[in-house]
């Protein structure tokens, strides 16, 4: 249990310090970063503990909102020693993103018994914070780039998911599962790793649909 708590701490952190960064793109003051941080921190597990139907994570313990404060103020005082912020935030996103993947696949797991269920949940913690950041701090959205973003969380939570069931240790599947998506998005941040995009056809005209 211990161990996995880790990557929900880290998940949290790193996904505060991506909101903050966006903050310091946006030049607002202190209250602005304590918003962004919040919001991206604690924005894929509060969706998910909703949709589980379990206490939301940080209304029962307050040290999730301690942590993205924290990290706010940190991030408040020392961003402007980054050269570059927005390579840094998508950084700091893919390791939230392989943290929250992992931990997200986990309590989907505990909570329903449902591998599939837990999948999705790994996917829906990994990614919803870093696209409210987005929407509302004005950014390219991360879920709309070309190289890969939600596969690199659904690789992650699968393998985690696979291994935990397979009952192997706790924390060699917490690993598996966070190293699979950290390389994948990694890898697509360096090298632009994307799937086939769709590409539309020309539409029939009108007189051609029977």
């Amino acid at each position: 249990m211990d161990q996995i708590i880790f990557f929900d701490y880290a998940g949290i952190a790193v996904f505060a310090a991506t909101g903050a960064l966006a903050a310091s793109r946006k030049q607002i003051d202190i209250i602005g970063f304590l918003f962004f941080a919040g919001l991206t921190g604690v924005g894929g597990g509060t969706l998910r503990d909703l949709i589980l139907g379990v206490p939301v994570f940080w209304i029962q313990n307050h040290d999730y909102l301690i942590v993205c404060c924290a990290v706010a103020v940190l991030v408040y005082f020392t961003s402007h020693l980054v050269e570059s912020r927005y390579k840094l935030l998508l950084w700091l996103d893919a390791i939230g993103l392989a943290a929250y993947s992992v931990f997200g696949a986990w309590k989907g797991l505990v909570v329903t018994g449902s591998g599939l269920v837990a999948v999705v949940m790994g996917i829906l913690t990994a990614t919803f914070g870093g696209i409210l950041r987005d929407q509302i701090a004005g950014e390219p959205s991360v879920l709309m780039r070309r190289e890969v973003y939600i596969t690199a969380a659904m690789a992650g939570a699968v393998m985690f998911t696979v291994i935990y069931i397979a009952q192997l240790p706790l924390l060699v599947a917490a690993l598996s599962g966070f190293l699979v998506a950290l390389a994948i998005r990694g890898g697509a941040i360096r090298y632009g790793w994307s799937l086939p995009a769709y590409k539309a056809r020309p539409g029939r005209r009108p007189e051609d649909i029977p």
